[in-house]
């Protein structure tokens, strides 16, 4: 556990003199400016045929899709089954895995089967404990899309759920397990940034298929798409494909931008500073242009508190999400800190440290005479107050993944997998998948409320 002392311990050892230390790489970069690689060791052992992994792929869909094709480059894994609602994607697990797996709209039937190891559940949000808590009871490890949940009630019955099975459980953000994340969280507790006093993360987007307008197929109708099972728990309504294929418009089904896009950049801020996640939300924002039918903002902005805790001091977050960014588009991830700041994606981390001036300037001194500022000056020297600033390295400096990283998709599954061949555990459980989602989830209880919302991070419970 890291505490500020620790992260204190940084600035005692940035001098040139402590180039051995584990802070070298760093201090040597603010000087130069340079680039430094970072690095990945997959330690793969032999696996025989009893040591291969058989998996299902429950939602087939763009996700499921994505996170199959990652999954299969881990050595030692293999589809045998997929479950979707709609025919097409059915016929279209065949194209891409073989005419021999096991196809079927039911997910129950992959649950059933005995040469299923493990499943990914790629489903709509409002699916997601449902199944989870099935499979779990059903022997099979899981791999759950984030968010964990759609609502904060679901979390604890899967944490129980994967306690009783004894099975591993592993939440798929998957940018969890990347490089850069890992290269974050040991800068953090170096004290690269000093303490933190606020996180900045912003998407912007300015594409159809960015705002959730997928195309859909031009076979769909009642007969190829299961409608009724994919509404489940859902309030009843009439057959209708936007629905069915874009169901992240609706609250019925998905989280809006907070479950899709915030629950990455809670999981990420709080595996860094090692945080259970924040004790209040402010909510606000809109539906300034995709009035398309859907019942969730396109414009979103929500405020965190963070409190003080044994790893951070307590701080700010706040995030931003635009689906109409007519400049264009883009990203950003920024842990902002007393001594600097940090720039954090899965395949790079940059620092920037600056020296906090602790003199007086010409502005502040323009009201005194001559002669007083003369006098204050000798009272700043005497005290010695830019001494602590002077010491500390400044500068900026850049972790880059090589060339042939695997990428953090590909981490995130070598880290599941892993897990259970070894009986070891996952980087994102369901403790930790409960409390990025909630801290997400608590943007949506605070813009439906119109007002701030309280939550107890350590019990992950609203208040």
């Amino acid at each position: 556990m890291t505490s500020k002392n620790s992260r204190r311990s940084f600035i005692k050892r940035a001098s040139i003199t402590s180039a051995a230390l584990s802070t070298a790489p760093f201090i040597l970069a603010t000087s130069k400016n340079e680039t430094q690689l970072l690095y990945r060791d997959y330690s793969y052992q032999d696996f025989g045929v009893n040591d291969q992994i058989n998996i299902a792929l429950i939602g087939t869909g763009i996700q499921g899709i994505y996170d199959t094709q990652a999954a299969l480059q881990v050595k030692g894994v293999k589809l045998v089954a997929a479950c979707d609602l709609y025919t097409g994607r059915l016929e279209r697990a065949k194209e891409l895995w073989g005419e021999d797996i096991f196809v079927t709209r039911d997910y129950r039937k992959i649950l059933n089967r005995k040469d299923v190891d493990a499943v990914l559940i790629a489903t709509p949000d409002h699916w997601h404990q449902t199944i989870t808590v099935a499979a779990l009871k059903a022997g099979k490890h899981v791999y759950c899309e984030k968010p964990m949940v759609q609502n904060f009630k679901e979390g604890q019955e899967i944490i129980i759920a994967q306690r009783a099975s004894g099975k591993i459980c592993q939440i798929g953000s998957q940018g969890m397990a990347s490089l850069g994340n890992e290269k974050a969280k040991e800068l953090y507790e170096d004290g690269a940034i000093g303490d933190i006093v606020m996180l900045d993360m912003y998407n912007d987007r300015y594409s159809a298929e960015g705002a959730w307008q997928y195309p859909i197929p031009t076979d769909a109708n009642k007969l190829t798409v299961d409608f009724d099972t994919f509404l489940g728990s859902a309030p009843k309504v009439t057959y209708d494909n936007n629905r069915f294929f874009r169901w992240r418009n609706y609250k019925d089904y998905g989280t809006g931008v907070a479950g899709d896009l915030f629950v990455h950049a809670f999981s990420t801020l709080n595996y860094v500073i090692s945080s259970d996640g924040p004790n209040r939300a402010l909510a606000t924002g809109g539906l300034r242009y995709w009035k398309d039918g859907r019942d969730v903002p396109d414009v979103s902005i929500t405020l965190y508190d963070y409190p003080k805790t044994e790893t951070h001091a307590p701080f700010n977050a706040a995030f931003r999400i635009n689906f109409i960014a007519g400049s264009g588009g883009g990203g950003g991830f920024k842990l902002i800190g007393t001594e600097g700041e940090m720039e954090v994606g899965q395949n790079s981390v940059t620092v920037n440290r600056s020296k906090l001036s602790l003199e007086p300037t010409g502005y502040s001194m323009i009201s005194f005479t001559e002669d007083m500022q003369k006098e204050i000056n000798k009272e700043y020297a005497s005290k010695n107050l830019n001494t602590r600033a002077s010491s500390l390295k400044t500068g900026s400096a850049t972790w880059q993944a090589p060339r042939n990283y695997k990428g953090a998709h590909y981490d995130h599954f070598y880290n599941f997998f892993t897990a259970i061949r070894t009986s070891g555990s996952v980087i994102q459980d369901p403790k930790f998948g409960l409390r990025a989602a909630g801290a997400a989830l608590l943007a949506n209880e605070s813009y439906s409320r119109k007002q701030p919302v309280n939550w107890n991070p350590t019990e992950m419970k609203l208040i």
